[in-house]
């Protein structure tokens, strides 16, 4: 029988073989390196993500230290009482890959059955963020921020929460998140004081994020949003849920959204009963 190295006609035979599973292991090893580079590239660096960030609710995501991003989320809120146009900027800034300071400055335009239609600078809010927990992972990460929002009473008092109340409120809360290459879950708790008002909320949100392509670098997605949020008003003994259906764009450093919010529950007094609203936004990050 005649052996593959013993120099004689079988060994033309079988070389072919050996070169094609060589080649066949080389190529493997190839794409191996680019899936761990590109896993590296979505979670290792906190610059980038598999998913863009929630469009109704929030997670503790960050990205690097030291980068700007500036968001517009513009609502158009339709409720029992009239209709309110809600349009903010915010600007959010990293001094750290583990803390953010934001300032929110929004504008709103109402048309109500009680006060007439007008428009006017909407109640500005400062917000910081501490992510004091970072478990990451091949293709996934864990994470956990501590939140503040402070509102400032510079809107009219339109009676319309989280957007023109005309008074001072303090929010504090914790957001938690898991995200992988294949789906997101953002929760967060937390409870929104109004000293001198009586719209005092304890809130909580559950959101879920499915990416529908493929991970790819530079960072190109389709992401569906499903996301719950949860208001108790102790002071007005009222309780809404509201589910939003979102759709975002994200490529890079780019993102647009898009999302529709309607209640599942409305037990609130009739002025402050949601029909839905419409949400329009995009960020850029630099």
């Amino acid at each position: 029988m005649l052996s593959a190295f013993d120099g004689k006609p079988g060994h033309a035979v079988f070389m072919p073989f050996l070169k094609l599973e060589s080649t066949t292991i080389y190529f493997r090893s190839i794409m191996k390196i680019k899936f761990l580079l590109l896993l590296l590239a979505l979670f290792g660096t906190g610059g980038l993500q598999a998913q863009g960030p929630p469009i109704t609710a929030d997670n503790p995501i960050m990205l690097g230290g030291g980068s700007f991003t500036v968001i517009t989320l513009a609502e158009l809120r339709k409720t029992q009482r009239g209709s309110f146009s809600y349009v903010p900027i915010m600007l959010h800034y990293l001094p750290t890959a583990n803390t953010l300071i934001a300032v929110h400055l929004p504008y709103i335009g109402y048309d109500l059955s009680d006060l007439g239609t007008g428009s006017a600078l909407a109640d500005i809010k400062i917000m910081g963020k501490y992510q004091f927990i970072r478990k990451d992972a091949m293709g996934k990460t864990f994470r956990v921020v501590a939140k503040t929002i402070q509102t400032l009473p510079t809107g009219e008092e339109l009676d319309a929460m989280d957007l023109s109340t005309g008074k001072y409120a303090g929010y504090y809360g914790i957001v938690a998140g898991y995200e992988s290459l294949k789906y997101g879950i953002s929760n967060e708790i937390g409870y929104n004081a109004m000293p001198d008002g009586s719209m005092d909320e304890f809130r909580y949100k559950l959101g879920f994020g499915l990416p529908l392509l493929k991970p790819q670098y530079p960072n190109e997605q389709i992401n569906l949003y499903f996301e719950y949020t949860n208001s108790w008003l102790p002071e007005r003994n009222g309780y809404q849920l509201l589910y939003a259906q979102g759709i975002q764009y994200a490529s890079k450093n780019i993102t647009l959204d898009l999302a529709v919010q309607a209640p599942l529950v409305n037990d609130v007094p009739a002025a402050q009963k949601l029909k839905y609203s419409l949400f329009l936004g995009s960020r850029y990050t630099f």
